[in-house]
């Protein structure tokens, strides 16, 4: 749909849809609704559709919030590849600390101020 939106045709749109749904592991679901996909798959091509339009900057709100620990994890790791791989500045809202300290730099908001943590404070 972004692409669609941005007048590419859809044969354009489909190809990309397609390229991006490989990166985050799902070539194979292509053709499955969302009522269809696990709550990781979903998150997946949540992923897929943010980066569709190639942006270099990735917005990530609690990208694993509803996921359970093991499945966090393959998103998480997916997150991290692809902000390696796509050369991307990534900010990743999170409570969960086990995925934060996998982040190069961790900021705090606490009762209205923003504090940066080292590794051993997370």
């Amino acid at each position: 749909m972004p692409l669609l939106a941005r007048g590419q045709s859809k044969a354009e749109a489909g190809k990309s849809a397609r390229k991006w749904l490989n990166e985050v592991e799902l070539g194979d679901r292509v053709d499955h609704r969302a009522g269809e996909l696990s709550g990781g798959e979903q998150q997946r091509v949540s992923l897929a559709r943010a980066l569709v339009t190639e942006p270099k900057l990735l917005l990530a709100d609690e990208p694993t919030g509803d996921l359970d620990s093991g499945t966090a994890d393959v998103v998480f790791g997916l997150i991290e590849r692809l902000h390696k791989s796509q050369h991307l500045t990534s900010i990743i809202v999170t409570h969960n600390m086990a995925l934060a300290r996998r982040c190069s730099r961790v900021l705090r908001l606490e009762k209205g101020r923003v504090e940066e943590l080292s590794p051993q404070q997370v």
